[in-house]
Order: C-alpha cells, then sequence, then structure tokens
C-alpha cells in the first residue's frame, strides 16, 4: 500500500467520523440548551410562585403606609384640639416615623424606584409638617396646627405621597 492510498484511506475515515463527531456535538450542545432554558423558566416560576405572596403584601402595606402618612389622615387620625400646636407636631411627626419603621422591610418586594419614591414621600410630608409647626406661635393649639397644615396641602395640591401611590399602582399591576 502506498502512501497515498494510506492517507486517502485514513481521509476517508476521518471526515465521516469529523461529521458524526460535530453532528452529535451539535444536537447534545442544542439538547442542552433547551434543558438550560427549561430550567431557568421553571426555577423563574417557582420563585414567583413564592415571593408573589410577599409581594402582593408588600405592595399593600406600602399603598397602606402613603395612606396612612398623608398629612390629611395624620391630622385626622391624631387631632387633639386640646393639645398645644408644638405637641401636635411632635405626635405627627413620631407616627411618621412608627409607620416608616414599621414597612421598612417592605422595600426588599418593591422596586427601588418605588421605594425611593416612597422615602422621598415621608421626607416630603416631614417637611410639610415642620414648615406649619415653625409658623405657630407659642400659644397656638393643634387645631391652629391642623389649619396651617390643610392650607399647606391645598397649596401644594398633588402631595408626593399620592403620586407614589398612584405609582405603586401601576408598579403593582404590570406583576400580572
Amino acid at each position: 500500500m502506498s502512501v497515498t492510498e494510506l492517507i486517502l484511506s485514513i481521509v476517508l475515515v476521518v471526515i465521516p467520523a469529523a461529521g458524526v463527531f460535530y453532528t452529535a456535538y451539535f444536537f447534545l450542545k442544542k439538547q442542552s440548551e433547551k434543558e438550560v432554558r427549561h430550567l431557568q423558566i421553571e426555577l423563574k416560576r417557582s420563585r414567583q410562585e413564592f415571593f408573589l405572596p410577599s409581594r402582593v403584601d408588600a405592595y399593600q402595606r406600602a399603598v397602606l403606609l402613603m395612606e396612612r402618612i398623608h398629612p390629611g389622615s395624620l391630622v385626622m387620625r391624631l387631632h387633639n384640639p386640646g393639645h398645644p400646636a408644638k405637641r401636635m407636631q411632635s405626635d405627627l411627626l413620631q407616627a411618621i416615623r412608627e409607620e416608616y419603621d414599621h414597612n421598612v422591610s417592605q422595600q426588599l418586594f418593591i422596586s427601588p424606584q418605588a421605594w425611593e419614591m416612597l422615602r422621598n414621600s415621608k421626607e416630603e410630608t416631614i417637611k410639610i409638617i415642620n414648615i406649619a409647626g415653625n409658623q405657630m406661635q407659642a400659644t397656638s393649639t393643634g387645631t391652629d396646627l391642623a389649619g396651617k397644615i390643610f392650607e399647606i396641602v391645598a397649596e401644594v395640591g398633588t402631595l408626593p405621597t399620592e403620586i407614589t401611590i398612584e405609582y405603586l399602582k401601576k408598579e403593582f399591576q404590570e406583576l400580572f
């Protein structure tokens, strides 16, 4: 057998073997990619099923937080006409902090943008109360403070808490 015949017989064996190898490799790679994609989809689905109740609860609690720290809600809930304005201001600020602290863990389940809006709404509500409080005299009552807060709220128009509630509702709808 000559060298040419030997090379030809090797080529005749190697080319089909390479074709079979490439076909098997390509098929197994495709199959593996399908399985990985399927596993990723299943993992995402089970993660959603596991976390969905917590996310629903977080959005509900975030909206409730915004409703509870809305200046109008705070004043109506905590107004005591017999208290001095400074005491009522302190009570309002304490209620905001307690509400926020009670719900701080909800940031795990809502988007960073929504949480940032929520936090900013809290800060803006504190500013409104402090602006009203700084305009009170030493003899001002809780009723005077409440009136001033309502006056500022009327001037502002749409409050940050209201904007945040709308954003939370929209974001929540996108979950489904």
